[in-house]
């Protein structure tokens, strides 16, 4: 009974130091995020702190996975929950990383997609606020292949409404889609917004253009992030996103 309860007590603190390491990997993480966003950080430094916070993780995983193996085997329940916790954190922190980096490996490396890449809306109200930017706001005609070969699904959206009533639909959906309006002109059918992500506060700019078209109205979207050589499919995602909430305003109830 001792030997048992000795080993329980045992497994119990490796479970809790697996906790520990996992729980420090989640605030090495959300301090990278909200250090850089709030501009203690470079970005050097802070996307060098995930990947060490990534490695421990996925080093402190499979370790809290045979303490809990461990504990259920020696019937130590109290241990089995500390260590199944550690590992579903150590999980939680690591695959998130883990998914980007295979993202990073079949995704194209561009962080500029457009639905037209023939002749893609320009941006002219974000100027300003890109002064600075690492990524140019022209668009660079070799996307267009690596968008087509990555991407091949994205094109405009082909909606049977007059464009002021797209242009109307348009807005509300870049609202909804938690955008930050730059410019909405309806004359000239054109909106530019730009999208922030949650911890790292990266800003992406979009522009979309309204034309008309035979059956109502074509609507194009451009995604620019500010940085990045690559956005790991971000901009694609968003696209397909605001495409999605258009077509379903579009839908009369």
């Amino acid at each position: 009974m001792n030997a048992q309860r000795s080993s329980a007590a045992r497994l119990r603190i490796a479970g809790w130091v697996a906790g520990s390491v996992a729980a420090a990997c989640a605030a090495a993480d959300l301090l990278a995020g909200l250090g850089y966003r709030a501009g203690w950080l470079a970005l050097g430094p802070a996307l060098q702190a995930m990947r060490v916070s990534t490695i421990v993780a996925l080093v402190t995983f499979p370790a809290a996975l045979a303490v809990l193996l461990m504990a259920l085997r020696a019937q130590a329940p109290h241990a089995a929950g500390v260590a199944g916790f550690a590992a579903l954190l150590a999980l939680c922190v690591a695959g998130p990383a883990v998914y980007l980096w295979r993202q990073g490996q079949v995704l194209p490396r561009i962080h500029d997609v457009s639905t037209d890449t023939v002749n893609p809306p320009a941006f002219e109200a974000v100027l300003p606020l890109r002064r600075g930017a690492r990524n140019p706001a022209h668009y660079d005609p070799r996307t267009a292949a690596a968008q087509q070969a990555g991407y091949p699904d994205i094109a405009p959206v082909a909606l049977g409404l007059p464009p002021a009533r797209a242009m109307v639909l348009a807005t509300q959906a870049a609202r909804e889609m938690g955008w930050r309006i730059v410019a909405d002109d309806p004359a000239a059918l054109r909106i530019e917004a730009t999208a922030t992500t949650p911890l790292f506060g990266f800003q992406d700019d979009v522009v979309i253009r309204i034309t008309p078209s035979a059956s109502g109205s074509r609507i194009d979207i451009r995604s620019l992030s500010r940085v990045g050589g690559s956005d790991f499919g971000a901009n694609a995602r968003r696209i397909r996103a605001f495409a999605e909430r258009l077509r379903a305003l579009a839908v009369p109830s």
